[in-house]
């Protein structure tokens, strides 16, 4: 009687380290989509190394494919990641709503996530991240540097809230400054971003902010040449020279990388519109350099932490 007795034991404690063997969760495999490159030393190496942290937190297979910037080339690398047991694909663009959009109810079982857009369903999630203020903080800086009195803003398009708000936070800082503003229509059109640069240092335009990952690297140089202060875009662009780079928006997109694996794992991915800002500590401002007075510095980081706690931009109270 012992030994059967025993013998229940000894079957329920496998059983239950069976259970939690088995007890994972959602996520299977995880798939990335870049419209360029990992290598851009901007955003798209941003998105891979997100991917990165995923594999080595969650411990699960990852793979990208770069170059994928049509409905065509969309469906064949969804296809292929199905194939793999991915069940979490993140687009790296705006772009990949549209995209997405046409064939999610083909993959049911896959959560697509993507960013700065207004399309989702059930199983598409948009996350977004407040660019606005992101220009505002730049703005600010840029508004108290200039000597010209005249700054300018090189957007990739029209529609990037943080124009708008480099555009307000520059007025703020200095009500006198003009801001030029010009766009390259193009994330990564370098010639015609180059041609732009020329036409704002013909504004006599002595501080610039470029807003286009694949041309800010050319940009930031041809200001060095230009004796142009810059202020960096989505990476920490100080190594390019304290005496050009002012400080730079950083986007932590590596961060958002990891918080949605987590949050999809656990099963609390919502469909729909997911918002990031400084509040999520997912952006912050770069490294300053020694050319930007303490002064200035304490008014944007003191301008940072009153946003942070009340969600008001200093010209909004």
């Amino acid at each position: 009687m012992k030994r059967i007795r025993a013998l229940y034991i000894i079957l329920f404690l496998l059983l239950s380290g069976c259970s939690n063997v088995l007890e994972t969760g959602n996520i299977q495999n995880v798939g990335m989509l870049v419209e360029g490159s990992i290598h851009d030393q901007t955003w798209g190496k941003k998105g891979y190394l997100g991917l990165l942290n995923i594999q080595e937190e969650m411990d699960t297979n990852v793979y990208f494919k770069e170059g994928v910037h049509s409905q065509t080339a969309v469906n064949e690398a969804v296809e292929t990641f199905a194939n793999k047991g991915v069940n979490l694909i993140f687009g790296h663009s705006s772009s990949y709503g549209e995209y997405f959009s046409k064939i999610d109810q083909d993959y049911p079982d896959i959560q697509f996530v993507y960013f700065n857009g207004d399309t989702y369903s059930e199983n598409i999630t948009s996350l977004k991240i407040n660019a606005h203020a992101m220009g505002f903080f730049a703005g600010m800086i840029a508004g108290a540097m200039t000597e010209t009195n005249s700054v300018g803003v090189l957007g990739a398009y029209e529609w990037q809230p943080e124009i708008d708000g480099f555009y307000e936070g520059a007025k703020y800082q200095n009500p006198d400054v003009n801001v030029e503003i010009r766009m390259v229509n193009h994330w990564d059109n370098t010639e015609q971003a180059l041609m732009q640069f020329d036409v704002l240092k013909e504004e006599d335009i002595d501080v610039i902010y470029p807003t286009g990952d694949g041309f800010i690297i050319p940009i930031v140089d041809k200001a060095k040449e230009s004796d142009i202060y810059a202020i960096g875009y989505i990476s920490d662009l100080i190594d390019m020279g304290e005496s050009t780079v002012l400080t730079s928006t950083v986007q932590h997109v590596d961060r958002i990388y990891s918080l949605v694996a987590k949050r999809f794992d656990e099963g609390e991915l919502p469909s729909g519109i997911m918002n990031f800002d400084f509040r999520d500590d997912v952006i912050t401002m770069g490294s300053y350099s020694e050319e930007v007075p303490k002064s200035v510095r304490q008014d944007v980081e003191k301008a940072i932490e009153q946003y942070k706690e009340t969600g008001n931009l200093p010209n909004q109270d």
